[in-house]
């Protein structure tokens, strides 16, 4: 059953990207689906800081999708010219993101290491702090979202080799290359939003 699950999180999340790419607001109710199916995946691998990732994924999900719901009218006039909408990141904003990302990884290393029997708890507290900030931007459609992912994806994929969840380690190089594919799209068909 567990690997069942393993397969189907890899198939949703494949489509997940694809979606988001494609900046169709459908990749948060798949990311949903998705997340929600690797909350018991990495329960079971005792990768606890991406389940709870995880919980988060399922969480903003709601949120990215009522917010791209709202701002789709918003943004129709750019869209209908280019079909990709996003921002660009302030100094200010990423150095506060920056200094997130840092504070949580703290913290989740901390809990990972003293708290649990986690193998991994470097790469899990790294990957989950920095994907905690990289989805936000996303919600709110910064570009510089996708470099975080090509990071986090690369460093998620040998985690999942080294604890043997192969499906998932695939999952995640694809979604390293696809990261590389979306920051392209976006940039070429993209326009600035306001």
């Amino acid at each position: 059953m567990e690997q069942g699950l393993e397969y189907f999180g890899v198939v949703t999340g494949l489509l997940y990207l694809w979606l988001e790419i494609k900046q169709h607001k459908a990749m948060w109710v798949v990311g949903f689906i998705s997340s929600l199916t690797y909350v018991f995946v990495f329960f079971f691998s005792k990768f606890y800081a991406v389940m709870a990732l995880n919980v988060y994924y399922v969480l903003i999900s709601i949120y990215g999708f009522l917010l791209w719901s709202r701002r789709r009218g918003q943004e129709s006039e750019v869209a209908e010219d280019t079909g990709i909408v996003y921002h660009r990141i302030t100094l200010g904003l990423a150095l506060c993101c920056g200094l997130v990302s840092v504070v949580l990884f703290g913290g989740v290393y901390y809990v990972l290491n003293d708290l649990t029997d986690s193998p991994v708890a470097l790469g899990d507290a790294f990957t989950t702090a920095l994907s905690i900030v990289a989805t936000w931007m996303l919600a709110h459609r910064f570009i510089e979202h996708w470099p975080c992912w090509v990071l986090i994806n690369s460093v998620s994929a040998y985690l999942y080799y080294s604890r043997e969840l192969y499906p998932t380690m695939f999952l995640y190089l694809c979604f390293a290359v696809l990261a590389i594919v979306g920051y392209y799209n976006w940039k070429k068909k993209g326009s600035h939003a306001a």
